[in-house]
C-alpha cells in the first residue's frame, strides 16, 4: 500500500470513528439569530407583536434542538425538555446583559449611546456570548458553548472560557487581548480594559479540575496589561489595579497597585532633571 492510500484508509477510518457533533457554522449562526431577537439593534429584523415574537422563538427552538441532536457526546443535550428549560431562563439573561450594557456605556466616555454599545462594541458580543454559553455549560451541554466563545474570541479579540463565573454590571472597554480563564470568579461592576490576562500558573494536565485561575471580588478596576495569576491569588474588593502589573499573590481590599515610572532627563552637562509618573 503506498503512502498515499494508506493516508486515505486513515481518513477513512477517521470519520467512521468520529463522534457527530454540530457544526460550528450552524451554532454560530443560532447565537447570532438568538441575539437579533434579544436585542433589536444588533439585527436588521423586527419583530413588532407578540405573535412574531412567539413564532420567531419557535423557530430558535427548532434550530436548537436540531443542534443537540447532533451533540450526541453530550447525554444532557437528549433529555426531553432542555430546549424549553433553556429558553425559560433567556428573560433573566437578557436582564443580565442589560446591566452589562449600563456598565459598558456609563463606563466610556466615548460611548455615545447605549445602541452605539450594542451595535458596534466588542465587549458587548463578547459577554453577550459568554452569559449564553456559559448558562448552556452549567446545565451540563458541552461543545456548543466553546464553539460559542470561541467565535467571539476570533471576531472580538476577547478570549473568555465559559466556565468562568462573571457577576452583574461587567464592563469590558476596548477589549482586545483580554483572557479569562476557566476557573476565575469576578464578582459585579468589575471594569476590564485591553490586555488583561487572568490566567493559571499551571498548564499541567492533572491540575484541569482545580482551581487554577484568580477571583477578582466586586467594584475591581484592572487597567490595560493587567496579569494577575493563580487560584489563590484574590484581588481584594474595590481594588484597582494599574497597566502591565504583574500579580501572582492576594491584595486586599482598597488596594492600589501600579508601577512608578522615572524619567531621566539630561539637561546638560552635569545636569538632570527627574521626572516621577504617578
Amino acid at each position: 500500500m503506498s503512502d498515499y492510500q494508506h493516508f486515505i484508509t486513515e481518513l477513512a477510518n477517521a470519520h467512521r470513528k468520529a463522534t457527530d457533533c454540530p457544526p460550528p457554522k450552524e451554532v454560530v449562526q443560532f447565537f447570532d439569530n438568538l441575539l437579533d431577537l434579544l436585542f433589536p439593534q444588533f439585527s436588521e429584523s423586527r419583530y413588532t407583536d407578540e405573535t412574531s415574537v412567539e413564532l420567531r422563538i419557535d423557530e430558535l427552538k427548532k434550530e436548537l434542538r436540531l443542534l443537540l441532536a447532533k451533540n450526541t457526546e453530550c447525554m444532557k443535550s437528549q433529555e426531553e425538555g432542555v430546549v424549553d428549560e433553556i429558553f425559560s431562563e433567556f428573560p433573566g439573561i437578557r436582564s443580565q446583559l442589560l446591566l452589562d450594557i449600563e456598565a459598558i456605556y456609563l463606563g466610556d466616555p466615548a460611548a455615545k449611546s447605549r445602541e452605539e454599545v450594542i451595535r458596534s462594541y466588542p465587549g458587548f458580543y463578547a459577554i453577550s456570548a459568554h452569559r449564553i454559553a456559559h448558562f448552556l455549560l452549567t446545565l451540563g451541554i458541552k461543545l456548543i458553548p466553546r464553539i460559542i466563545s470561541e467565535n467571539a474570541h476570533r471576531r472580538s479579540g476577547i478570549d473568555i472560557h465559559p466556565g468562568a463565573e462573571i457577576g452583574n454590571h461587567f464592563c469590558i472597554d476596548h477589549g482586545t487581548g483580554i483572557v479569562i480563564g476557566e476557573t476565575t470568579v469576578i464578582g459585579e461592576r468589575v471594569k476590564i480594559y485591553q490586555g488583561v490576562t487572568l490566567g493559571g500558573l499551571s498548564v499541567k494536565k492533572e491540575d484541569a479540575r482545580k482551581k487554577r485561575h484568580p477571583t477578582i471580588e466586586d467594584n475591581v478596576v484592572l487597567y490595560a496589561g493587567a496579569t494577575i495569576l493563580g487560584g489563590d491569588t484574590v484581588i481584594g474588593e474595590g481594588s484597582i489595579i494599574g497597566g502591565n502589573v504583574w500579580l501572582t499573590k492576594s491584595v486586599p481590599p482598597g488596594s492600589k497597585i501600579y508601577y512608578q515610572a522615572k524619567m531621566t532627563n539630561t539637561k546638560g552637562e552635569g545636569e538632570t532633571d527627574t521626572i516621577t509618573f504617578k
